[in-house]
């Protein structure tokens, strides 16, 4: 199999590596590059586990080849926070309880921070529809949903 050297930017550190032509973005960023945020789930899409930003763009890391992402800025999980502490959409999902197993849990952060983004007053059935995407098996999404809101909260009480 050929091999690609490519280059990453992932939470502001450059890397260069060698990929296999079929290798997944998400087994570059597990496997070389130790960023074991992003999960594994259903390889097709459907779950959201592997959610990564590229580029600025929410996307599922197990349907992207890494050689696509060659010169790319990625974001995950791991950089949310910053010098330890915790993002504030990391904080009100652990105040909220909106996470049980965990399994979901980096994709869905990333998937909601992207959304907030450019979010502006959203309504739970907006915010439902954002995250729609990214499947939970153990919450019912309600807590998820409180996090969500209670960030955008915090960021409206901020600006005031």
């Amino acid at each position: 199999m050929t091999e690609h050297e490519i280059s990453l930017s992932v939470n502001g550190t450059d890397h260069e590596l060698a990929v296999e032509s079929r290798t997944l973005l998400v087994t570059a960023l597990r496997e070389e590059l130790g960023y074991t945020g992003a999960n594994v789930g259903c390889e097709t899409a459907r779950c959201g586990a592997c959610t990564v930003r590229v580029d600025g763009e929410a996307i599922k890391s197990c349907m992207r080849f890494a050689v696509q992402s060659d010169g790319a800025e990625i974001e995950t999980v791991e950089g949310l926070a910053e010098n330890g502490d915790l993002a504030p959409l990391q904080e009100q999902f652990q105040e909220n309880h909106g996470l049980q197993c965990g399994f979901c849990t980096p994709g869905m952060l990333m998937t909601a921070d992207t959304y907030l983004k450019d979010a502006d007053d959203p309504s739970r059935e907006e915010i439902r529809e954002a995250i729609e995407g990214n499947l939970c098996r153990c919450t019912g999404y309600h807590n998820i949903v409180d996090a969500i809101e209670a960030t955008l909260e915090q960021r409206e009480a901020s600006h005031e």
